[in-house]
């Protein structure tokens, strides 16, 4: 299987099992709220379904009906840029349940078939930095698994971690820089050495062996401080060195501005940003 196809695979495997949950739920639990201030399972899912419809937008940039589409897009987003990706979530979780599901089924499908016709190595427009068709479905992966870990969280239990994570991990690892770079703070110079161990047991290494900076530990506990679900405190993470425990206060898998994190376990004020 190809890089993209094995993506692909793990990402349907990741929306199958959070559709699984959401589907059999009745109207008001669909309401109930989750840690992401002011958003209900349903606009969890509706976000993941706007934003797959995006991603599928953009992988069609390349001929020029497909453009003048995203274009399009873009200009709207620019018109309330704060707001534009809240807004549409907010809207899509107005539908009713069933109809949101088929929406979102619709959606997954389309970037699917969007990101299998797009050329591997050419770059499609994103809100962010442009992004080949792997990156893409690594980060719809990393989102998927976030926001379900929201819906697991407000349904009072997470489902057992599997390795598909590690494309999450791996994302988490390559957004190093740019965790630094929103906060105003210059990335360091030197490599890392990342070293995680998977659900299976299985070692992840990311970075050369000899590397002064290193994390080590869990990946599910990496995976959940990158995608900023849990505190720092609330790892089993080991950092050696300033600029990799500094890594660890800040990191985020996600693209845009810093987010609030969460606080310890515990806290009143413990809860996740949207990602």
């Amino acid at each position: 299987m190809t890089l993209l196809g094995d993506l692909l695979a793990d990402l349907d495997a990741e929306a199958a099992e959070l559709r699984s949950v959401v589907a059999g739920l009745d109207a008001d639990t669909w309401a109930t709220p989750t840690p992401a201030p002011g958003w209900s399972i349903a606009t969890q899912v509706a976000h993941l379904a706007w934003t797959d419809e995006r991603a599928a937008l953009a992988a069609a940039a390349r001929t020029p009906a497909g453009r003048e589409a995203w274009d399009a897009e873009v200009a709207r987003a620019l018109t309330d840029p704060a707001s534009y990706v809240d807004g549409g979530a907010h809207e899509l979780a107005r539908l009713d349940p069933t109809e949101l599901l088929a929406h979102w089924d619709a959606a997954r499908a389309a970037l699917g078939e969007a990101l299998c016709a797009h050329p591997s190595s050419e770059r499609m427009p994103w809100y962010g930095p442009p992004m080949t068709p792997a990156s893409m479905a690594t980060a719809r992966l990393m989102e998927t698994w976030a926001h379900g870990l929201d819906v697991h969280d407000a349904l009072g239990a997470r489902p057992a971690p599997t390795d598909r994570i590690r494309h999450v991990a791996h994302l988490g690892v390559r957004t190093r820089d740019h965790a630094f770079t929103v906060r105003g703070e210059t990335p360091p110079a030197e490599p890392f050495r990342v070293q995680l161990e998977g659900p299976s047991g299985a070692m992840w290494t990311w970075g050369p062996a000899d590397a002064a900076q290193r994390v080590s530990g869990p990946a599910y506990d990496f995976c959940l401080l990158s995608t900023q679900r849990a505190h720092r405190d609330d790892t089993a993470l080991v950092a050696t060195g300033p600029d990799a425990k500094r890594w660890l206060e800040i990191a985020q898998a996600f693209a845009g501005p810093p987010g609030p994190g969460r606080e310890p376990a515990g806290s009143a004020d413990a809860r996740s940003p949207h990602g």
